[in-house]
């Protein structure tokens, strides 16, 4: 156990912390790398040069001529995918905080910080891309040392890229991150950090062994489920999975059981031994708090059964997506689906499709409220069509984030002007080095769920970076915005939002669908309305065929009489027919500005 170092790495998104996982796997001799980022196996991920999934490896290192294994886990930097990281932090003693050379010190850096100092990691300062022309490494040194209370000579620079400085982190790894702690005679106790689902085996768990040991073959119960199973096969991952006849304590593996049901496994949970169970639970594990919520819908109702089935096999290898079924009367039957943020859910979106080869539709996101009631009972209510009867509600509430923005001095106008057009409150604002500056500010989360990110990276030409926390409810004058075509309510396109924000919003979304809405034999009224209330109103004229276009001549009564008897035709048309609202006009909703 003395020999066993567990780490992970954490940093803001794009400051290269899986190329340089790349550097070390490449120096221990694990695997050879033949392509960038070889920890990023989805399409998805290398597409987009983002890291979606936190991946875990396990490498052999000689130190002073005595081997020793260390397991990496490569953590994503979005503010999205946060959740990710508080999962592997829980199964670390200690963590690599990168910070590139060109930018410095940003937001997400500060808050992965924080989680890895809340769970005692020993923390090791790295500065990346030393390589870069435009590196500044004595100003990032600074802005560390301000951030962590550190000693300069702690700091270790860096290139991920060319491979400079990497035996330095791996000497740093072994002497200063501590080994793990437990006893391997006490009985088992390992920590659930995250679960795959293979289409052969079953769900495969991945684990981290606190106390005890794990052989082939022994009996194991999941702790908080209570179900029991056998373990058909345990061992250690390597770029694949490499089977072992036992793990101890402090290793980090994986155990395949044949497990079939997607919610028997829970990220978080402890296995232990049928026979010798533990006392309690392992601690210290947080539960995934959704932020934004979504309608799914299948385009084809007859999907829905499969699209049940992919939610739940992606539920296992993403275990902060949340979704609970519910319909609608324009889609049809479909699912209510919890994400951690906007980023979150295009990536689920496009996972559907292109794992699953499922299309759906999605509806406006918005966040949960808390309804009061003149009795002084409150509820959640998700979607605004789950809003009970106007003349019971008493008030609603709705979520507030603290949000921290770091940015360069020069941006600090458009910033707070954007942030106070989203009915934002400042806190407080702190220089920390140089020209740079982090602004605190209340927020509704509501008001950031859709365009707020792009926007602040499109005003400070993608300098700012920005990171948040959800910090409680506050009362707030909310108002239900219906869109009604011709005079019926098209649930899927209501929103929650607040009176001073309502009716500009009901006038673009009329707009908006005018220009989308294909044209029919009939005119479409479309309205936005609050409570009984028309706010905005646009037409889509109908379709006309020049029905006069045979009459050259000869008397106005007779064009009148056929103008007439169009009129009584569309009249007729219009009471039977129905709109068809097109995907893209769901989508182009979204993303009005």
């Amino acid at each position: 156990m003395e020999r066993i170092r567990n780490f992970c790495i954490i940093a803001h998104i794009d400051h290269g912390k899986s190329t340089l996982a790349d550097r070390l796997l490449e120096f221990t001799n694990t695997i050879q790398v033949t392509e960038g980022q070889m920890l990023d196996d989805m399409d998805l991920e290398k597409e987009r040069g983002i890291t979606i999934k936190s991946h875990a490896i396990q490498m052999e290192y000689l130190y002073h001529g005595e081997k020793y294994i260390l397991n990496l886990i490569d953590t994503p930097g979005h503010v999205d995918f946060s959740y990710e990281v508080s999962r592997s932090i829980a199964a670390c003693e200690g963590a690599l905080l990168i910070v590139d050379a060109t930018q410095g010190v940003q937001a997400q850096t500060i808050s992965n910080l924080y989680m890895a100092i809340d769970h005692d990691l020993e923390i090791i300062p790295v500065i990346n891309k030393i390589d870069m022309p435009s590196a500044m490494p004595d100003e990032v040194e600074d802005e560390i040392i301000e951030l962590i209370g550190c000693d300069r000579k702690d700091i270790l620079r860096a290139s991920g890229r060319t491979g400079e400085g990497i035996e330095a982190v791996l000497d740093a790894v072994v002497e200063r991150i501590p080994h793990p702690k437990g006893d391997s005679q006490a009985p088992l106790q390992a920590l659930i950090f995250d679960s795959v689902f293979n289409s052969f085996r079953g769900i495969i768990a991945y684990f981290k062994i606190e106390n005890g040991t794990i052989r082939k073959g022994d009996k194991v119960k999941f702790f908080n489920t209570g179900m029991e199973y056998t373990a058909d096969e345990v061992g250690v991952l390597k770029m694949d999975m490499v089977p072992r006849q036992q793990l101890s304590t402090g290793e980090v593996g994986y155990i395949i059981s044949g497990i079939k049901n997607a919610k028997e496994v829970a990220v978080g949970d402890t296995i232990t031994h049928v026979a010798t169970p533990c006392t309690k639970a392992i601690s210290g594990f947080q539960e995934v708090k959704s932020m934004v919520f979504a309608g799914v819908y299948p385009i084809d109702p007859a999907d829905y059964e499969n699209l049940r089935a992919s939610l739940e096999k992606l539920q296992l290898n993403d275990a902060s997506l949340t979704f609970m079924p519910e319909s609608s009367v324009a889609l049809g039957f479909g699912f209510r689906c919890g994400f951690l943020g906007l980023l979150h859910m295009e990536i689920v979106q496009e996972r559907l499709d292109r794992e699953f080869n499922m299309d759906v539709i999605t509806t406006v996101p918005n966040v949960s409220y808390l309804v009061f009631d003149k009795h002084g009972s409150s509820k959640e209510v998700h979607n605004p069509s789950g809003l009970p009867d106007l003349m019971s509600i008493d008030h609603i509430e709705e979520p507030y984030i603290h949000a921290t923005i770091i940015t360069d001095t020069s941006y600090i106008g458009p910033i707070m002007t954007l942030c106070l057009d989203k009915r934002g409150e400042l806190i407080k604002q702190e220089y920390i080095s140089g020209n740079r500056v982090e602004i605190h500010f209340m927020l509704p989360l509501g008001e950031i769920v859709i365009d707020f990110y792009d926007k602040l990276k499109s005003i400070s030409k993608g300098y700012a970076s920005f990171d948040y926390h959800i910090d409680g409810f506050r009362p707030s004058k909310l108002a239900k915005l219906d869109i009604l075509l011709n005079g019926e309510s098209v649930d899927a396109l209501s929103a929650l939002t607040h009176v001073d924000n309502a009716v500009t919003l009901g006038r673009r979304m009329c707009e908006k669908l005018k220009e989308l809405i294909p044209r029919q034999q009939f005119d479409i009224a479309i309205q936005a309305a609050i409570g009984a209330k028309i706010v905005a109103r646009e037409t889509i004229k109908c379709v006309r065929k020049d029905v006069t276009a045979k009459c050259y001549g000869g008397d106005v009564s007779r064009k009148r009489k056929l103008l007439e008897k169009q009129k009584k035709g569309k009249k007729r048309m219009k009471q039977i027919g129905n709109v068809e609202v097109p995907q893209k006009a769901f989508l182009a909703v979204l993303k009005l500005d």
